[in-house]
């Protein structure tokens, strides 16, 4: 299990990213907008830095949702590597079966 902190942490990032997605997206638009004056494209760029770094989809974290684990992701499941074994074993995972041969 991780860090009970890492995963708030994340989650906190992830409350962050929700909340400016929109402003950070229109912001981004205007200074990729090459048909725009390079003044306005400045301005956009300086309010893209005023807004927090953690609201940056950049800096978000995947985490297994059973766990917390950082590492050994799968995004299919949403799990870690661990837990998609463990939980497939016991046939949580739909449409997922143990291989044999």
């Amino acid at each position: 299990m991780a860090k009970v902190s890492s995963i708030q942490k994340n989650k906190n990032r992830q409350r962050l990213c929700d909340k400016y997605a929109s402003k950070r997206l229109a912001l981004k638009k205007i200074v990729n907008n090459k048909e725009l004056p390079l003044e306005e494209r400045f301005k956009a760029q300086l309010m893209l830095s005023e807004l927090p770094r953690n609201s940056s989809k950049i800096r978000l974290r995947n985490r297994c949702e059973v766990t917390g684990r950082p590492r050994g992701y799968y995004r299919k499941f949403k799990l870690s590597r661990n837990m998609v074994r463990e939980m497939g074993s016991f046939g949580l995972v739909p449409g997922l079966t143990k291989a044999s041969w």
